[in-house]
């Protein structure tokens, strides 16, 4: 399964951001409002970060900040790593799990597609298991689709 069929899948407009000179607080509002937990940061259509409430954790509780003076350029992770949405499934699961990361921006020639999170992934995981497991009793039962 490829990255663009999970995408397909996806809320239309599902695309959330905030600029990197806006407040913390601004940003934690549009992750509740859309009860997401990672939004990206875009200036000038261009992507220059993600904030997650794990950046909030550290980078703004642990260190004492406080959200409404601590503008997301301050906290925000900027080495954002990237997929495209030719990329497989298994690829995601795997840059995931070696950085330790649950939100994946996909780009296409450098245009902003989608994110994707460890939530979609193991659903579209999940989802994929359920259909070979169900062709596959369909098969040995003999009976059709």
């Amino acid at each position: 399964m490829k990255i663009r069929q999970i995408l397909q899948g996806k809320a239309i407009n599902a695309l959330y951001s905030v600029s990197s000179d806006e407040t913390v607080l601004d940003a934690l509002k549009v992750m509740a409002d859309k009860n997401i937990g990672a939004v990206l940061v875009v200036d000038e259509g261009r992507l220059t970060g993600i904030f997650s409430e794990r950046d909030y954790a550290r980078k703004v509780i642990l260190k004492g900040r406080h959200s409404n003076d601590t503008r997301v350029a301050e906290v925000m992770t900027s080495r954002v790593i990237t997929i495209e949405p030719e990329q497989r499934l298994d690829e995601c699961m795997e840059i995931m799990s070696e950085r330790h990361i649950r939100h994946l921006p996909v780009m296409e020639n450098g245009t902003l597609m989608g994110i994707i999170s460890i939530n979609d992934v193991v659903t579209a995981i999940m989802r994929d298991q359920k259909t070979r497991i169900d062709s596959l009793e369909s098969y040995i039962s003999g009976s059709p689709y």
